[in-house]
């Protein structure tokens, strides 16, 4: 037998005969087997709960619970545990039932040892047999959604050149047409025209419009030029509040308080200050439009090992759960039409991304939206490119 995978075995013990389990137990024990005991059904979910099992040795016949019972229990609220059921002679119609529920296999009383043991070996090689399975079919779904990621990337890419060379030109001449129209209307003679509000409500939304549209393409670009970073040593504290006066107007105008708690003994790090400001920018414009009136937003930055931990919170309506796995994909967004390009999460999970960090959304319907970002101090992380040299 593979001494070294008996070692490895967690098994739990479940008999009402205390001399039988006893003796059981040490002979397991001293073949190398991490052993637990219980005397009855509920003992033994008691114990499931507190500590990791893998193989459960079960008596069909105890007094309370029966053997069957504990099985569904196991089976509801320990998937992966394998149970193996001990019934005597005239019990075995038992475990034919038990394998029926669920149990990997039955052995009539007496046992004979080294059989029971081998019977445990093949359930605790099963266990390994189905995680391996899940591993590799987690590991099969990654792949495909970070092939579709890329193939979505590389479109996006070709779209962006593209956009930038197509939209931005004809754009300038819309903009230089309306700025012309405006001077026109502007002029003495044409303080009398017939319908002038409605021309100036024309061009007011055409201007708008100009400004969405360069907003699309300056996203687009900026999520997929590669472009040096630039690297010094940041006061997060400081970049922190210079974002919330960005933002200050947008906020006052819906009566919301954005606020900023940071530990007293938070340290300078190492980052692209544009790069984060952007990421900023992003995650507290996205909780302020979030909120109709009257609200809170709050920000947290805190030290961890190597770098800075930031979470932006808000008071909203919170983001469904079948929305929560979308909210990072390009050009989703449920906000209006003409509120949101459904770029700005997009933008922040690549910067935050290529920096070597993570982000990560926890939501609850009624009670707001939180947003957690890790930043690695950039002079520890290799894959950032070089430090900016004025401040060594």
């Amino acid at each position: 037998m593979d001494h070294e995978k008996i070692k490895k075995i967690r098994l739990l013990l479940v008999d009402d005969e205390d001399d039988f389990r006893s003796t059981l137990a040490k002979r397991m024990k001293r073949r190398g087997v991490h052993v637990s005991q219980a005397s009855n059904g509920k003992t033994c979910l008691a114990v499931m709960s507190k500590q990791p099992v893998d193989v459960v040795v079960l008596d069909v016949k105890m007094p309370g619970m029966s053997g069957i019972e504990v099985l569904q229990h196991i089976k509801t609220d320990h998937p992966q545990a394998e149970v193996i059921f001990l019934t005597g002679h005239a019990a075995t119609r038992d475990g034919v039932e038990g394998i029926k529920s669920g149990a990997f296999d039955y052995l009539s009383k007496p046992i004979e040892f080294e059989h029971l043991l081998g019977k445990i070996l093949q359930a605790y090689d099963k266990i390994h047999r189905e995680q391996e399975k899940r591993l590799e079919a987690d590991f099969k779904s990654r792949m495909e959604q970070q092939m579709i990621s890329t193939e979505r990337l590389a479109a996006m890419g070709t779209l962006a050149a593209g956009v930038a060379h197509e939209i931005n030109n004809p754009l300038a001449i819309i903009n230089e047409a309306a700025g012309f129209m405006s001077l026109v209307l502007q002029k003495p003679e044409m303080a009398d025209m017939p319908g002038r509000p409605m021309f100036e409500m024309a061009l007011n939304k055409i201007e708008k419009s100009i400004k969405r549209a360069r907003k699309i393409t300056h996203q687009l670009l900026g999520s997929v030029r590669k472009s040096e970073p630039v690297l010094a040593e940041a006061d997060i504290r400081e970049l922190v509040n210079e974002t919330i006066q960005l933002v200050g107007k947008e906020a006052k105008n819906k009566d919301i308080t954005v606020s900023l708690n940071a530990d007293t003994s938070l340290n300078n790090i190492w980052i692209d200050s544009e790069k984060i400001r952007q990421v900023l920018i992003n995650l507290l414009t996205n909780a302020i439009q979030s909120i109709d009136k009257q609200g809170q937003v709050s920000i947290h930055a805190k030290n961890i090992f190597e770098g800075i931990l930031l979470t932006v919170s808000d008071t909203g309506p919170g983001v469904p759960r079948e929305n929560r796995e979308k909210i990072f994909e390009p050009f989703f967004s449920t906000k209006s039409p003409g509120e949101g390009t459904g770029l700005g999460l997009f933008v922040t999970k690549e910067i935050i991304e290529k920096m070597g960090g993570t982000i990560e959304i926890d939501s609850r319907m009624g009670h707001g939206t939180r947003f957690t970002v890790r930043i690695p101090n950039q002079i520890h992380t290799k894959n950032y490119g070089n430090r900016r040299n004025d401040n060594l």
